[in-house]
């Protein structure tokens, strides 16, 4: 469904015909039909403005809704035909039930409105022939029996003590009892579950002669048990003096419009997939449950998130997802009920269960478990048997000492920490963690005016040859300076990066700025430089240029140019990042996998890459402690694998003289770490080089 805002004047236009249309069909038109379709598209066009504005604008829907009454449209069906026009016409979310909840809206006001009109005008004439009769018995009986027998509404006369005096064949015919028994009874004795306290103590001082005119929506039970809703209105009539002396009730049926308005209601309150409740009302009963609550009470919800959703959505279909959502949301919402909760779906594969009033954190985290075994039995949907898990945020917190946007934001962060635990499994709130998320989104959104503000920097580890520790290269590390946190390490922020995508752009500047300082402070052609590349920055059309821009402007060769890659991201490399390796690797720029071992080590795959060195993780160098160890063996294997290959070997983390020579006795070409030289600034490794 496309939205009124971008089909410009046609949907007006089509909107119009439709509704005259409609209308034609069950109501008599008193409008010309012409002059009304007019009319419905001026309307329709002041709908589909107000839905474009932000935020909404929903006057001109009631506009609408109570320009029917103005053409005599008063019938039910009137605005239930205009009702299903627009809903075919509006895209299918909530800004639909919104747009037809004021439609009704404007068109119930009205309609009462006129029916007020109305009824003072019938008050004033019975007061009239009330008067009269006192002198013209006669006349006056004549007349009031023709307007009080004849009219429409239910009319009914009690006295000051609340007791019916006279009713009408309407008031008799809403209310279904029989006249002699209506007579007599005390309108205190029809009372109804949904009257409000207030209510009977407003007819106690309207009595009183506090005011003269009462009016308000009341519900009935008929003589049968059926219920009828009313629009009632309580006029007083006072003796000469000014006394209250009566007391007459107008009573107009309006069952058809309430329950025309509890449907919309329940629409624009409830998920149309799934018929949980949607997000709007969870929102108004997790906010109406923190402002009741006085200090002791606490509130806590679990948020829960379908594992993998995505996947069976995009490979078996919408429909079936579909109908899988549906599958869970029964299971959730009989699994909170059970417990005297509410479930609601808050949108996509996403789902809460609100706890109101809680009895302590277990009761959260037996209520999770349950909802996880509900979710993990299987769901057959047509030929499919499908499983599915969900991971679960809990929340319990003291209702007097947190907010809605509170407890949401801890719920959500809590619901990602399960996910990122392993999924199929809920984690309870902790602040610590959640402090730690703040912190870790804190550093990702500065991260971008940090590069513009020229805050990383580079320092350099020295890489020597095996035997002798001649300087062979160096590799770049980068730095923040991070302006309220000092100096910042990688594993500070690059996992941040490249969860946000940053590490693009961020590795695009290291780069630069590795071959403009080796450039300018390395002046050796022999030495290298050996820089990061995440995988993100391999799947960029722009990597060969991006690398060819950096030599050309520094005037570096390609040769003294390293680039690592993790095993993991090289070895799932293919497609054209791998075809931007090759093009690299031909151009003279050395390719090296970082931390090989830990990963793939797919040996058929990687003597198909375009690498030239194995660079070997720092948690096998530390095992060289003793000669002839497991872990002396497994290097030794690894070299000898490189060297088969034609490749070369560069040792991390060297941190000890015996580390050393053992590389050196197992063919070891090259190695880097604190026992053969600390990283620094450019500058700084060049003097003490030099030095």
């Amino acid at each position: 469904m496309v939205a009124p805002a971008q089909c410009g004047d046609r949907w007006p236009a089509a909107v119009a015909r439709d509704w005259v249309r409609a209308l034609a069909g069950v109501a008599h038109l008193q409008v010309p039909r012409a002059q009304l379709e007019g009319q419905l598209r001026d309307h329709a066009a002041a709908i589909a403005a107000g839905v474009a504005a932000e935020p909404h604008d929903l006057e001109p829907a009631r506009a609408a809704g109570a320009a029917l009454v103005g053409a005599h449209i008063t019938d039910a069906a009137g605005i239930e035909a205009t009702l299903t026009v627009l809903a075919r016409h509006l895209p299918a979310d909530e800004t639909r039930a919104a747009v037809l909840g004021a439609i009704a809206h404007g068109y119930a006001r009205a309609l009462r409105d006129l029916t007020m009109h109305e009824q003072e005008q019938l008050a004033r004439a019975i007061i009239t022939a009330q008067a009269a009769a006192e002198r013209s018995a006669r006349q006056s009986e004549e007349r009031f029996r023709a307007i009080f027998a004849g009219a429409a509404i239910g009319i009914g006369i009690s006295d000051v003590h609340g007791r019916i005096l006279q009713i009408n064949q309407s008031l008799v015919d809403l209310l279904g009892y029989p006249p002699e028994e209506l007579r007599g009874l005390r309108v205190s004795e029809l009372t109804h579950p949904s009257d409000p306290p207030e209510m009977w103590q407003n007819y106690a001082r309207q009595f009183g002669g506090e005011f003269d005119h009462l009016r308000m929506e009341k519900a009935y039970y008929r003589k049968d048990g059926a219920e009828v809703w009313t629009d009632l209105t309580v006029s007083l009539i006072r003796d000469e003096v000014g006394a209250p002396q009566f007391a007459v009730a107008m009573i107009d049926d309006v069952t058809d419009r309430h329950h025309l308005e509890a449907r919309l209601r329940h629409q624009a309150l409830h998920d149309p997939l799934t018929g949980l409740p949607n997000r709007t009302l969870f929102g108004e009963r997790l906010t109406a449950a923190l402002a009741d609550a006085g200090p002791g009470p606490r509130v806590g919800v679990c948020y829960l998130d379908l594992d993998g959703f995505k996947r069976i959505n995009d490979s078996l279909g919408h429909d079936i997802g579909d109908q899988l959502l549906i599958a869970v949301a029964d299971r959730l919402g009989e699994c909170a009920a059970q417990r005297g909760h509410l479930a609601a779906r808050m949108g996509g594969d996403e789902f809460v269960i609100l706890v109101e009033r809680t009895a302590g954190g277990d009761q959260l985290t037996a209520l999770a478990e349950a909802a996880l075994a509900a979710v993990q039995a299987p769901v057959t949907v047509g030929p499919h048997r499908l499983r599915i898990t969900a991971s679960v945020g809990v929340v319990e917190r003291p209702a007097a000492r947190t907010t809605a946007a509170d407890i949401m934001k801890a719920a959500d962060v809590t619901l990602y920490r399960a996910k990122a635990a392993g999924r199929g499994r809920w984690a309870r709130y902790d602040p610590e963690a959640v402090a730690a998320e703040a912190a870790r989104y804190a550093l990702s959104a500065a991260m971008p005016d940090a590069l513009e503000r020229g805050e990383f920097s580079l320092v350099y580890q020295p890489i020597v040859g095996l035997p002798g520790q001649a300087l062979r290269g160096v590799e770049a590390l980068v730095r923040w300076h991070h302006p309220q946190l000092g100096t910042l390490p990688p594993d500070r922020f690059i996992g941040l990066a490249e969860e946000t995508g940053f590490i693009v752009p961020l590795g695009r500047h290291v780069l630069r700025m590795a071959c403009r300082e080796m450039a300018a402070s390395f002046t050796d052609q022999d030495l290298f430089v050996s820089v990061n590349l995440a995988a993100a920055q391999t799947q960029e059309a722009s990597l060969v240029a991006d690398v060819r821009t950096a030599l050309s402007e520094t005037g570096m060769t390609a040769s003294r140019l390293q680039l690592e890659l993790t095993e993991s991201a090289l070895m799932t490399t293919s497609g054209t990042p791998l075809q931007s390796l090759y093009a690299l690797a031909d151009s003279g720029v050395r390719v090296a996998i970082d931390d090989f071992g830990t990963g793939y080590s797919n040996l058929a795959y990687l003597r198909s890459l375009p690498v030239h060195t194995l660079k070997l993780p720092r948690p096998f160098i530390a095992g060289l402690a003793e000669p002839r160890g497991v872990d002396e063996r497994i290097v030794d294997a690894l070299i000898r694998l490189a060297h088969a290959i034609d490749l070369t070997v560069t040792a991390e983390g060297v941190e000890t003289r015996v580390q050393a020579e053992l590389l050196s006795e197992l063919g070891c070409d090259t190695a880097q770490g604190w026992y053969l030289g600390r990283a620094h600034a450019a500058p700084e490794l060049a003097r003490r080089l030099a030095a």
